[in-house]
C-alpha cells in the first residue's frame, strides 16, 4: 500500500462498451442526450489511450438494461491484492455489480462486497498511503464504514474526506498525478486532505479537466481544455488528450470509464 507509485502504475484495465441506452443515462443537468454512435467511437479512442499507456485492456460487452454501465469505475475498487464490488448510490445501477464481479473473478483470487450503505467508485481516490473516500450524494458513511471493515484483513488505511456541495463525485474535481501531486479545481485545491501534496489548480473555466487519470507514464486528459493540458505539459507530465464530450453529457469523465489495476 505504501509503495511509491502504486496508485498510478497499472498493468490491466477493464472497460465496457457504451450501450445504445446511454441516451437514458443519469445526469445532474440536462445538456442534451449523448449520441450512442459517437460515444462508442470516442470510447474506442479512450481504449487506445489506455493501451498507449501500456495497459492490457479487457472490453466487456454493452449492457442495454443498464444505461450507465459504461462507467465501470463506480462498481468496483481494484487493489493489488483484493477487489471490492461497490454499491452504487443510484438504485438503477445496483444490478451492474454482479456482472462486474464476474469479470473481476477472472483476475482476482479475493473479492469482497460492500453490503451496507452505498458507495460509488467516483468518490474513491487511491494514494500511495491511503484510500480517500469522499462522502457525497452517492457515497455515505455506512458504505465507508463497511469498506474499512472489509479491507481490514489487508491492512489498508481508509480515510473520509469531504466532497464540496454541488459536486457529484469527489474525483469530479480532483485527480492524482503522482505520489506527491494532485490536480484539482478551485473547489478542492485547498482541501485539508491535500495539505501534504503539491496541488496544481486547473484554470478557471476548465474545472471539468480536474477529472483526469495518471496511467503509468502519462496523464489522460479530456479534450477541450487546452490551458490544463499546457499546464500539465509545462509541469513535466506526458499528456494524452482524448474526447470525452459524450460522456460528460451523462456526468462522466476519463476516470469513470475504466477499472485500472496492477496484478
Amino acid at each position: 500500500m505504501n509503495r511509491e507509485g502504486s496508485s498510478y502504475n497499472f498493468t490491466t484495465a477493464i472497460t465496457r462498451t457504451p450501450s445504445n441506452s446511454i441516451t437514458e443515462g443519469l445526469r445532474a443537468n440536462d445538456l442534451g442526450n449523448p449520441s450512442a454512435e459517437q460515444f462508442k467511437a470516442d470510447h474506442g479512442l479512450y481504449i487506445a489511450a489506455l493501451r498507449r499507456a501500456g495497459l492490457a485492456v479487457e472490453v466487456l460487452p454493452a449492457l442495454e438494461e443498464y444505461p450507465d454501465s459504461v462507467f465501470v469505475e463506480d462498481t468496483a475498487l481494484c487493489l493489488s491484492d483484493v477487489a471490492v464490488t461497490l454499491a452504487p448510490g443510484a438504485p438503477s445501477r445496483l444490478g451492474e455489480r454482479e456482472t462486474i464481479r464476474q469479470a473481476l473473478a477472472g483476475h482476482y483470487d479475493h473479492i469482497v462486497d460492500i453490503e451496507n450503505g452505498f458507495m460509488d467508485g467516483g468518490d474513491i481516490m487511491m494514494t500511495d498511503a491511503a484510500i480517500l473516500v469522499g462522502l457525497s450524494e452517492r457515497t455515505n458513511q455506512a458504505g465507508l464504514d463497511d469498506l474499512r471493515a472489509k479491507l481490514m484483513p489487508w491492512d489498508y488505511t481508509v480515510e473520509s474526506v469531504d466532497t464540496p456541495h454541488g459536486v457529484l463525485h469527489f474525483k469530479t474535481d480532483c485527480s492524482l498525478l503522482d505520489s506527491e501531486t494532485i490536480l484539482a479545481s478551485y473547489r478542492l485545491s485547498g482541501a485539508d486532505c491535500f495539505q501534504k501534496f503539491r496541488v496544481l489548480e486547473v484554470p478557471r473555466g476548465e474545472e471539468t479537466a480536474a477529472n483526469s487519470i495518471r496511467v503509468n507514464d502519462r496523464v489522460i486528459v479530456s479534450a477541450g481544455f487546452p490551458k490544463t493540458a499546457e499546464m500539465l505539459d509545462k509541469a513535466g507530465f506526458l499528456v494524452d488528450v482524448v474526447p470525452t464530450g459524450q460522456a460528460a453529457l451523462v456526468d462522466g469523465g476519463p476516470s469513470c470509464m475504466s477499472l485500472r489495476f496492477n496484478l
